[in-house]
């Protein structure tokens, strides 16, 4: 169980899409899903869940392969944009407002594209466009910031690799940016005591999937028409802040929120600033809340 805290969301279960799917939830009113990046899980909102449950039910997931969801194949982007439209479904919903860092990030980009119905409003945080993306892949510098997307490419080495010490030195590079406490030493805990539990090797396979599976963009790639902000860390040490730019050409509706100072783990390094914004956001899209 996370550390004890004056905040407690509910903690669900639900079969989605052939896995058995666990999340939490809190708050009532208009869904709002929140996906996780690598290599976190629910835990990674621990910041935003009691700030954004007042105003709307807030949902959090263990994605396909993290935590206490099942790992299970396969990893393609195809099926993990069916497991979120699955926990949808299974929340009584025909869609959602989408939040997602990295990875999560990444399958909110893809929905947002290919299941425009069921995307009520889009944030993004430190993860670029796929079309950026790719076509940031042929510079240098981020292929050098990229490094692990091709390590992880080998077999059971990369697990072994980043559970050296007993997973202390992820931990760290996760928490890099949040200054010591006694809260940051408990959070960083939970942390290892996932990954000890239950590996990271489900997280790892979103990558071999990536590359073994590789699914092309549409040509023309299609304009996410859901109203979108993204939020991100500047001093992002694997995404390059340039990978931002031209954001505008694939989406309708598009503000953009640069955090100086901030890391890739931005919900963490600046839960306050980001939460501000998620809810400014919420609420100019739905008429209430803070926006």
């Amino acid at each position: 169980m996370p550390p004890e805290g004056p905040f407690e969301p509910e903690h669900r279960y639900a079969q989605v899409n052939g896995i058995r799917m666990h999340y939490v939830e809190a708050g009532e009113g208009e869904p709002v899903v929140l996906l996780h990046g690598f290599p976190e899980f629910w835990y990674s909102w621990r910041k935003q869940l009691p700030a954004l449950a007042p105003d709307y039910h807030v949902v959090a997931p263990d994605l396909r392969g993290y935590h206490e969801t099942d790992a299970r194949p396969p990893y393609d982007t195809g099926t993990l944009q069916q497991d979120v439209l699955g926990l949808i479904a299974a929340l009584g919903e025909d869609g959602g407002h989408i939040v997602g860092h990295d990875w999560g990030g990444a399958i909110a980009w893809q929905l947002a594209m290919n299941h425009p119905e069921s995307v009520r409003s889009l944030a993004i945080l430190n993860i670029p466009h796929p079309a950026l993306f790719i076509n940031g892949l042929r510079s240098f510098e981020q292929l050098r910031r990229s490094w692990y997307m091709f390590f992880f490419q080998l077999p059971w080495l990369p697990e072994q690799y980043v559970a050296r010490n007993r997973y202390r030195e992820l931990a760290r590079a996760i928490f890099r940016g949040i200054p010591p406490s006694e809260e940051r030493s408990k959070d960083l805990a939970f942390y290892r005591e996932s990954w000890e539990t239950h590996g990271l090797s489900g997280g790892i396979n979103w990558y071999r999937a990536l590359f073994r599976n590789p699914r092309r963009l549409p040509n023309p790639v299609p304009v996410v028409t859901a109203p979108t902000t993204m939020i991100w860390g500047e001093d992002d040490m694997a995404l390059g802040k340039e990978l931002t730019v031209g954001t505008e050409r694939y989406v309708q509706d598009f503000e953009l929120h640069y955090l100086p100072g901030v890391g890739h783990f931005v919900q963490g390094e600046a839960p306050e600033r980001v939460n501000e914004l998620l809810l400014a956001h919420l609420g100019r899209v739905t008429g209430g809340g803070d926006g």
